[in-house]
């Protein structure tokens, strides 16, 4: 967790990471590589066809898995006073801002696994709702008032819960806090 010491003490911030996704990319860019080899040093006999399907797949195949893990490497929170925002990625896509007037209540989850939510990665399940889950571990579980929920995997997530329970709106039926 890492909270603001300078700037507007109103603002929670925290993050998650998962080193083990920086694998997964370095797979992706290995079939990247292999494609670009194929492509430059290649001499095949059998054709253009099987040449051209060979470095295509290998291209496409690598930049779909280096981006696809890089973009959930880690994930970024904010809860200001107003909305809860997730930022996912180096470049912070994609990105989902919740503002506090549809959140009902907040629960910590002590653990959450990717394996409940059928990966890493930005998840959605019926009858679960959907999911930021960039590791296994503790958690924070948004009930919105349409019925949905919204769970992020997220270091210190009873801080989290704490502030965002802080900041629900008293007067609304069913707010927990």
């Amino acid at each position: 967790m890492r909270e603001h010491p300078q700037g507007d003490p109103d603002i929670w911030t925290g993050r998650a990471t998962n080193r083990a996704q920086w694998l997964l990319a370095l797979g992706g860019a290995a079939c990247m590589a292999l494609g670009i080899e194929l492509a430059v040093e290649s001499a095949w006999t059998s054709g253009i066809v099987p040449l051209v399907m060979s470095v295509v797949g290998c291209i496409a195949a690598g930049v779909l898995v280096l981006f696809g893990t890089l973009a959930f490497v880690h994930v970024a929170v904010k809860v200001d006073k107003d909305s809860l925002e997730v930022r996912c990625g180096h470049i912070g896509l994609p990105r989902r801002r919740i503002p506090l007037a549809l959140v009902a209540g907040a629960e910590f989850v002590p653990r959450v696994t990717p394996r409940q939510w059928g990966g890493w990665g930005y998840r959605w399940r019926p009858e679960k709702g959907t999911a930021v889950i960039v590791r296994r571990g503790e958690g924070v579980v948004l009930r919105l008032w349409d019925g949905h929920t919204f769970t992020i995997t997220v270091d210190n997530a009873e801080t989290a819960v704490r502030v965002i329970r802080a900041r629900l709106r008293p007067g609304l039926p069913g707010a927990t806090h």
